[in-house]
């Protein structure tokens, strides 16, 4: 009883440091080709003012890096941020881009119209010369979805009714119904910059064996604590360094290739070639949101192409700025859902190829000691930084770590369940 109320109380002060994380403005500022620099709002966001910012850096346009930089009260934004960012190593500069193949986008959404519409206008924006948007209702209660697509976006986007509940199945109806060369899939809470279908899509014409592209994804709000400590802890980008994870070439850095996914990417932004993917029997039915396995969607995908042979490459000029939950609570319910989806695509993975199993276990040690590096407990005071990607150094509240390792231990549990109900409810239409 003691223990259980000093938990408790450790708890309780855990989510008061928390909420004592201060908010973080969201810019974007181009360097341009000289001395000027352009200073703007992240999308949809106030101007700039004093305070700490998470700045996303351009040069000419195209994505080149962050930086977290504070602007002094009575300062210029612009030219205080304009000197951080000059500071940056600048790279290699990206090459020219080719002549993007005809493209499919999807977005799977439920009951969210506000934020949908918000994403169907920055997807119409689009400076790719050949695409589609396609837009998937998943197990609607209303017919909000439907209205405001013939309302609003008439022809220029499709409806599409998936009345089975989950992502995966939301993205397989997707699947089946864009016409281009490569589907996209993005989320509802999400902004497509303008040239983000481009950017995503033109790898695939360089490279013919290439399967999937991923690209880069941003906050589009740190106005919260909840958005900024998952921002701190690594939140969806991966950088800005372009990689191409090759099967028949494992990477010398990744042991645990192919099977640590979460490294190439996130469902929020990644496109695959049509034939290919529909060819590995798209997503697993199983996986993903709205179903009990509560993700894993994205990262399934990811591997069954990789173990079929096709390549997979990180885009960072490919960007979309995505709107991270607000709260507290939200957190709980995504650090648990992370464990979840994590463990329940390594078991879809394994369930629908068993061949792959002997590999499985030989990287299993080393995987162990990776999933307790992903979800190991930080220090919360503070509230971290926003900035550094891919990285596990930032905080991770005890509360936080804790659910993601029950998720981890449901996660399988989780994927069966999800077949089970599958297999029930097909059953029930014949």
């Amino acid at each position: 009883m003691a223990g259980a109320r000093r938990a408790r109380q450790e708890a309780r002060r855990e989510i008061e440091r928390f909420l004592s994380i201060e908010p973080v403005q969201v810019a974007e500022l181009d360097l341009g080709d000289g001395e000027d620099a352009c200073l703007r709002p992240g999308p949809g966001g106030p101007p700039v003012t004093s305070g700490p910012v998470f700045v996303l850096v351009r040069r000419a346009g195209r994505p080149v890096g962050t930086l977290l930089g504070r602007v002094p009260r009575g300062a210029d934004p612009a030219r205080e941020l304009a000197g951080l960012a000059r500071r940056l190593r600048p790279g290699t500069p990206p090459g020219p881009v080719p002549p993007p193949p005809s493209a499919g986008v999807v977005v799977a959404t439920r009951e969210r119209a506000g934020q949908l519409a918000r994403a169907l206008d920055s997807l119409l924006a689009q400076d790719h010369p050949d695409f589609e948007v396609v837009v998937v209702d998943n197990a609607p209660v209303t017919g909000e979805t439907r209205e405001l697509v013939e309302r609003k976006y008439g022809e220029r986007v499709r409806y599409v009714c998936e009345p089975v509940p989950g992502l995966a199945v939301a993205h397989n109806r997707g699947l089946a119904a864009v016409r281009g060369e490569v589907v996209a899939f993005t989320d509802d809470d999400v902004v497509a910059d303008p040239r983000w279908l481009t950017e995503l899509t033109a790898p695939f014409t360089a490279d013919p064996r290439l399967a999937c592209a991923t690209g880069l994804i941003l906050p589009a709000r740190l106005s919260t604590p909840a958005q900024v400590l998952l921002e701190s802890h690594g939140g969806f980008a991966k950088g800005f360094a372009p990689r191409t994870y090759d099967p028949e070439h494992p990477p010398a850095d990744e042991p645990l290739f192919p099977f640590t996914a979460g490294r190439f990417g996130s469902g929020a932004n990644m496109a695959f070639r049509t034939s290919v993917l529909r060819a590995a029997g798209g997503f697993d039915p199983a996986t993903g949101a709205g179903t009990p396995a509560r993700g894993g969607d994205d990262l399934y995908g990811f591997v069954r192409v990789l173990t079929r042979g096709g390549r997979l490459h990180y885009t960072p000029t490919a960007l979309v700025w995505h709107h991270h939950r607000e709260t507290w609570r939200d957190l709980e319910t995504q650090a648990y859902g992370y464990g979840a989806g994590l463990t329940a695509y390594l078991t879809a993975v394994l369930v629908n190829r068993p061949a792959l199993l002997p590999a499985f276990l030989a990287r299993l040690p080393r995987g162990l000691a990776h999933a307790r590096g992903l979800t190991a407990v930080r220090d919360t005071d503070g509230g971290g930084a926003p900035g550094a990607h891919d990285e596990r150094t930032h905080p991770w509240p005890r509360r936080l770590s804790r659910l993601q390792r029950r998720g981890m231990l449901y996660g399988p549990v989780g994927y069966l369940r999800a077949r089970y109900a599958l297999r029930t409810a097909a059953r029930g239409a014949r």
